[in-house]
């Protein structure tokens, strides 16, 4: 295994043990490493359980990403920032949204408080879509919300929703 999903999984369980009884289900948990560019997939399913991890394209807010250029500068968790927010989340309920059914996300952390009223959310997004790194090497940018590409959204409803915990902050390989 390398050492970049050790690294994953290590903070996948620092992170799923610090929620404690807070979170519904503890097999998988999700980690948004934005130290990566945008063009890397990087969020990752980190699976508990067996120990592997699964890897997905997914964008960071346009407050975060001034420029444009595929890397996240700064999180923020100020109403209309458009920014991504760091922290702990716990994944609710899916809902039918504007970009069809998405995941409702609650923010366990002082970082990232504001989810809610933010309505920072997973969604599936056309401009992640794998096509874009391509043409312009780099995906597009949310409003603050984990969009990930529509073909792969369907992973997250499915092993990632009903009270799991996303996590998101600058990791990094070393």
């Amino acid at each position: 295994m390398a050492a970049y999903h050790r690294r994953i999984l290590g903070v996948a369980q620092r992170e799923r043990d610090r929620a404690g009884g807070r979170l519904w289900r503890t097999d998988i948990v999700g980690v948004a490493d934005f130290a990566q560019p945008s063009s890397r997939p990087r969020l990752h399913f980190a699976n508990l359980e067996n120990g592997t991890v699964r890897s997905f394209l997914v964008a960071h807010g346009k407050g975060s990403d001034p420029e444009h250029d595929g890397w996240l500068k700064m999180f923020s968790n100020t109403p209309g920032s458009e920014a991504t927010s760091r922290g702990a989340y716990l994944t609710c309920e899916w809902y039918s949204g504007k970009y069809g059914t998405s995941i409702r996300l609650e923010g366990m952390d002082q970082d990232n408080s504001q989810a809610l009223d933010r309505a920072i959310v997973m969604h599936p997004a056309w401009y992640v879509d794998p096509g874009m790194i391509g043409k312009w090497g780099k995906i597009g940018r949310s409003e603050g919300c984990f969009a990930m590409a529509p073909s792969d959204f369907n992973e997250a409803l499915w092993h990632l929703s009903g009270g799991r915990l996303l996590f998101a902050d600058r990791i990094g390989e070393g």
